[in-house]
């Protein structure tokens, strides 16, 4: 309504949305040429995209046979998106299913491209998953432990970065509230795909990303772990700073 003059040439809402379909081969194709390359350390984490509100799950036809509903963690219809992005909050990989579906289960195919380390939460939590990794595509997954299992040994730098996967929650909350990947009222699946796209699309053009401020802590830390070390012995920096597990 108020830019009306900057697009002559726009369509009709009813005709915009018939034509959404045929745009998403060309933006597939463009995310991919957008999508950063791995740097050796990632994260992983996944969001929900209900395609409903719950009140409306069993009447919900659009994406039938392709949607599932999710119980636990918070009762939703729709989709999981797995995300994968560097140390730089660049996106990396990504992967879309079933709301039902465990996070293990597609992290090896949306860490295909990489190399280094994998850090996640205590979702990708599995010996057979990390094993895996390791042996077949030489990525090392890193993440905490329960509380009824043995603490097992780590570098200090892994501690750190482990500290700060959090990061991924902010890059989940901008995708959604910013780039708004999260839409309730889709005309049809193709149409979901196209907005999905169209949003991780926007998330690779955002220049506002909170990693600097990440960047800068972990380098702080990791200085402020070197001085200690060389003015004091071992024992009392590991008393002076916390475990992570």
């Amino acid at each position: 309504m108020h830019l009306g003059s900057e697009f002559p040439t726009l369509v009709s809402y009813q005709r915009f949305i018939e034509l959404m379909p045929i745009l998403l081969v060309p933006l597939v194709a463009y995310l991919h040429t957008q999508m950063a390359h791995c740097t050796g350390i990632s994260f992983i984490d996944s969001t929900s995209l209900a395609v409903c509100r719950n009140p409306r799950i069993h009447q919900h036809r659009v994406c039938a046979g392709r949607a599932a509903r999710q119980d636990l963690g918070g009762l939703f219809y729709g989709f999981k998106l797995h995300l994968v992005v560097n140390d730089q909050d660049e996106l990396s990989a990504f992967c879309l299913t079933p709301g039902n579906i465990d996070d293990r289960r597609p992290a090896p195919k949306a860490a295909t491209c990489l190399f280094g380390k994998l850090f996640g939460d205590k979702g990708y939590l599995s010996q057979p998953l990390i094993e895996g990794l390791l042996v077949r595509q030489g990525v090392q997954l890193i993440t905490k432990l329960r509380k009824s299992m043995r603490n097992r040994l780590l570098d200090f730098s892994d501690k750190l970065l482990l500290r700060k996967r959090v990061l991924i929650e902010f890059i989940n909350d901008q995708m959604k509230n910013i780039c708004q990947i999260k839409h309730s009222r889709h005309r049809s699946l193709i149409n979901l795909l196209v907005h999905l796209m169209a949003g991780l699309i926007a998330y690779c053009h955002q220049s506002k990303k909170p990693t600097p401020l990440v960047a800068i802590a972990c380098t702080l830390e990791r200085v402020a772990y070197s001085e200690l070390t060389s003015m004091s012995g071992s024992s009392c920096v590991n008393a002076m700073i916390p475990d992570a597990y």
